[in-house]
Protein backbone atom coordinates (compact mmCIF):
# COMPACT_ATOMS: atom_id res chain seq x y z
CA UNK A 1 0.00 0.00 0.00
CA UNK A 2 1.18 3.54 -0.74
CA UNK A 3 2.24 5.39 2.41
CA UNK A 4 0.09 8.40 1.51
CA UNK A 5 -3.16 6.37 1.38
CA UNK A 6 -5.22 6.05 4.53
CA UNK A 7 -6.45 2.50 5.14
CA UNK A 8 -10.17 2.66 5.95
CA UNK A 9 -10.96 -1.02 6.39
CA UNK A 10 -11.31 -2.79 9.72
CA UNK A 11 -12.15 0.43 11.52
CA UNK A 12 -15.52 -0.15 13.22
CA UNK A 13 -16.07 3.51 14.11
CA UNK A 14 -16.39 4.54 10.47
CA UNK A 15 -19.79 5.03 8.88
CA UNK A 16 -20.06 2.28 6.27
CA UNK A 17 -22.31 4.46 4.09
CA UNK A 18 -19.61 7.08 3.65
CA UNK A 19 -17.78 7.06 0.33
CA UNK A 20 -14.09 7.93 0.44
CA UNK A 21 -12.93 9.52 -2.79
CA UNK A 22 -9.48 10.78 -1.90
CA UNK A 23 -6.25 9.56 -0.46
CA UNK A 24 -4.74 11.85 2.17
CA UNK A 25 -2.95 13.90 -0.50
CA UNK A 26 -6.49 14.97 -1.57
CA UNK A 27 -6.13 13.41 -5.01
CA UNK A 28 -9.14 11.72 -6.56
CA UNK A 29 -8.44 8.19 -7.70
CA UNK A 30 -9.30 7.02 -11.19
CA UNK A 31 -12.24 4.85 -10.13
CA UNK A 32 -13.98 7.75 -8.42
CA UNK A 33 -13.23 10.07 -11.34
CA UNK A 34 -14.94 7.58 -13.66
CA UNK A 35 -17.90 7.36 -11.26
CA UNK A 36 -18.24 11.15 -11.20
CA UNK A 37 -18.06 11.40 -14.98
CA UNK A 38 -20.53 8.53 -15.34
CA UNK A 39 -22.94 10.32 -13.02
CA UNK A 40 -22.88 13.32 -15.35
CA UNK A 41 -23.21 11.18 -18.49
CA UNK A 42 -27.01 11.10 -18.34
CA UNK A 43 -29.21 13.95 -19.59
CA UNK A 44 -31.41 14.46 -16.51
CA UNK A 45 -28.48 14.26 -14.09
CA UNK A 46 -26.49 16.74 -16.17
CA UNK A 47 -29.51 19.08 -16.17
CA UNK A 48 -29.79 18.76 -12.38
CA UNK A 49 -26.08 19.43 -11.94
CA UNK A 50 -26.15 22.50 -14.22
CA UNK A 51 -29.27 23.85 -12.47
CA UNK A 52 -27.52 23.53 -9.12
CA UNK A 53 -24.39 25.20 -10.51
CA UNK A 54 -26.55 28.16 -11.57
CA UNK A 55 -28.16 28.27 -8.12
CA UNK A 56 -24.94 27.97 -6.16
CA UNK A 57 -24.15 28.43 -3.32
CA UNK A 58 -27.73 28.52 -1.97
CA UNK A 59 -28.83 25.31 -3.70
CA UNK A 60 -32.41 24.17 -4.25
CA UNK A 61 -34.87 21.92 -2.47
CA UNK A 62 -35.52 18.60 -4.18
CA UNK A 63 -39.15 19.54 -4.87
CA UNK A 64 -38.08 22.77 -6.54
CA UNK A 65 -35.60 20.89 -8.74
CA UNK A 66 -38.35 18.46 -9.75
CA UNK A 67 -40.67 21.34 -10.69
CA UNK A 68 -38.06 23.31 -12.63
CA UNK A 69 -36.91 20.30 -14.64
CA UNK A 70 -40.26 18.46 -14.84
CA UNK A 71 -38.72 15.27 -13.44
CA UNK A 72 -40.92 12.95 -11.35
CA UNK A 73 -39.94 13.02 -7.66
CA UNK A 74 -39.03 9.33 -7.42
CA UNK A 75 -36.83 9.54 -10.53
CA UNK A 76 -35.21 12.73 -9.29
CA UNK A 77 -34.45 11.07 -5.96
CA UNK A 78 -32.43 8.41 -7.76
CA UNK A 79 -30.57 10.99 -9.84
CA UNK A 80 -29.73 13.09 -6.77
CA UNK A 81 -28.47 10.00 -4.92
CA UNK A 82 -26.18 9.08 -7.83
CA UNK A 83 -24.75 12.62 -8.06
CA UNK A 84 -24.26 12.76 -4.29
CA UNK A 85 -22.50 9.37 -4.16
CA UNK A 86 -20.26 10.56 -6.99
CA UNK A 87 -19.09 13.44 -4.77
CA UNK A 88 -20.62 16.17 -6.95
CA UNK A 89 -23.48 17.25 -4.65
CA UNK A 90 -24.10 17.68 -0.97
CA UNK A 91 -27.41 17.92 0.85
CA UNK A 92 -28.81 19.47 4.00
CA UNK A 93 -32.13 18.63 5.62
CA UNK A 94 -34.33 21.56 6.69
CA UNK A 95 -37.43 20.15 8.34
CA UNK A 96 -39.18 18.09 5.67
CA UNK A 97 -37.12 19.51 2.79
CA UNK A 98 -33.70 18.47 1.57
CA UNK A 99 -31.66 21.22 -0.08
CA UNK A 100 -29.07 20.09 -2.61
CA UNK A 101 -25.96 22.05 -3.52
CA UNK A 102 -22.94 21.42 -5.66
CA UNK A 103 -19.94 20.15 -3.72
CA UNK A 104 -17.13 22.54 -4.75
CA UNK A 105 -14.42 20.30 -3.26
CA UNK A 106 -15.60 17.25 -5.18
CA UNK A 107 -15.86 19.22 -8.42
CA UNK A 108 -12.43 20.77 -7.93
CA UNK A 109 -10.91 17.37 -7.27
CA UNK A 110 -12.50 15.97 -10.43
CA UNK A 111 -11.27 18.87 -12.56
CA UNK A 112 -7.80 18.66 -11.03
CA UNK A 113 -7.69 14.93 -11.74
CA UNK A 114 -8.64 15.54 -15.36
CA UNK A 115 -5.89 18.12 -15.98
CA UNK A 116 -3.16 16.94 -13.59
CA UNK A 117 -0.98 15.73 -16.47
CA UNK A 118 -2.00 18.52 -18.81
CA UNK A 119 0.56 19.96 -21.17
CA UNK A 120 3.27 17.43 -20.41
CA UNK A 121 3.15 17.92 -16.65
CA UNK A 122 2.74 21.72 -16.76
CA UNK A 123 -0.88 22.27 -15.67
CA UNK A 124 -0.34 26.03 -15.42
CA UNK A 125 -0.47 26.06 -19.23
CA UNK A 126 -4.08 24.87 -18.99
CA UNK A 127 -5.07 28.09 -17.20
CA UNK A 128 -6.58 29.66 -20.32
CA UNK A 129 -8.67 26.53 -20.89
CA UNK A 130 -10.14 26.72 -17.40
CA UNK A 131 -10.58 30.49 -17.17
CA UNK A 132 -12.47 31.26 -20.39
CA UNK A 133 -15.98 29.97 -21.01
CA UNK A 134 -16.21 27.62 -23.99
CA UNK A 135 -18.30 28.58 -26.98
CA UNK A 136 -21.76 27.07 -26.80
CA UNK A 137 -22.39 24.23 -29.18
CA UNK A 138 -25.39 24.44 -31.41
CA UNK A 139 -27.92 21.69 -30.90
CA UNK A 140 -30.10 20.12 -33.57
CA UNK A 141 -33.08 22.14 -32.26
CA UNK A 142 -31.19 25.45 -32.52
Amino acid sequence: MRPDVIELTNKPHLDLATNHYFDNTRHMDETHAVNALSALAQTSRLQVFRLLVRNSPAGLAAGEIALKLAIPHNTLSTHLAILTRAGLLSSTRFGRSIVYRIDPDGIQQLLSHLVQDCCNGKPELCGPLLSSPPARRRTAAA
